[in-house]
């Protein structure tokens, strides 16, 4: 008797809400494959972008932890970020991604290699191997990088987002989605993570094309800056807009975390995503919180709320599982 052929996964993002999917679907018979955007320019990754001229390698990382077999000891150490001396703010698996770009000539490779290393099951690919920037005009203004990006008000005033130069797509990360029996797009920085994986010369085209189901996983909170009260239709509205096509499916969060929590968020401008007004596409909703919340983070030595309210990646991962028909 033949054993079923796994179900081939992508999933379209960058950073924390990638590694969350992945993290929740790893453990069903799936084929993972993880497309990420490659635009970011902050942190320790853009110090690396400037310094040595390699495409940025934080995103990345976190999705290679995510998909990673090997021991604990192996995951924490890619995570490592140094506190002093001249590497402080860097973590070791950006280190070492950069320079094994440096000795391989092509980011690819790099990505390739340290997967070997942490033994992940499945891929990661870079959407674009072209080094970009993430650009906005915002009225009479041109703001140049994610990083800046990220502390610019978008709502209301943003007429143009693209890639500097136009980013042409990873043939690697097209074949994939032509390949993909389901196509997971979110959570994540709305204009800094998901849609420029959209504006990649390519991609959107290969997505409307292929068969795969598509599911879009909406945020939990809106970025005052950038989503100020938008709802799960209004996310999902200006996804297809970037998309230039419809999703088959949104999942979004229909529970509330503790009031403490929301008015924490509250303090920055932000608020949880309204699920009020809802798109006119198969929808699935539940509560998709974790029961204890991980602790703000420190970047920089300030504490950040960015991080308090995420999707559990096991009830996200099972909620998938269910649209999928498969089992752990």
């Amino acid at each position: 008797m033949s054993r079923k052929k796994k179900q081939r996964i992508v999933v379209l993002g960058g950073g924390t809400g990638t590694h969350t999917i992945l993290m929740g679907l790893k453990k069903y018979p799936l084929e993972l494959t993880a497309v990420v955007a490659m635009s970011d320019n902050g942190g320790s990754t853009g110090k690396l972008r400037d310094e040595l001229d390699v495409l940025p390698p934080g995103d990345v990382r976190q999705c290679l932890v995510a998909l990673s077999t090997s021991d604990a000891l192996m995951r924490s150490l890619m995570n490592y970020r140094f506190e002093q001396g001249a590497f402080k703010g860097h973590s070791f698996g950006n280190l070492f991604l950069s320079a094994l770009e440096k000795v391989t000539g092509n980011f690819g490779s790099a990505v390739e290699k340290v997967g070997e290393v942490l033994r992940i099951e499945g891929r990661v690919i870079p959407a674009t191997l072209d080094q970009v920037n993430l650009m906005v005009k915002v009225g009479r203004d041109l703001i140049r990088g994610e990083e800046k990006i990220q502390r610019t008000r978008l709502k209301g005033s943003l007429e143009y987002i693209w890639l500097e130069p136009v980013a042409r797509a990873n043939p690697k990360a097209l074949a994939a989605i032509h390949d993909a029996d389901a196509i997971v797009i979110g959570p994540g920085n709305f204009y800094a993570s998901l849609v420029p994986n959209l504006l990649v010369r390519g991609i959107p085209e290969a997505i409307r094309k292929s068969r795969a189901k598509k599911i879009f996983v909406c945020n939990l909170m809106t970025k005052s800056e950038h989503t100020d009260g938008y709802s799960v239709e209004a996310h999902t509205r200006i996804l297809e807009r970037y998309l230039g096509g419809r999703v088959d499916i949104v999942l979004f969060n229909n529970a509330l975390p503790k009031p403490g929590l929301l008015e924490r968020y509250a303090r920055e401008g932000d608020t949880l995503t309204s699920w009020k007004k809802l798109p006119k596409r198969v929808l699935v909703s539940g509560n998709f919180l974790p029961r204890v919340m991980p602790k703000a983070n420190k970047v920089g030595g300030a504490r950040t709320e960015s991080s308090l309210v995420r999707h559990d990646p096991q009830k996200l991962g099972a909620a998938i599982a269910r649209i999928l028909g498969v089992r752990k």
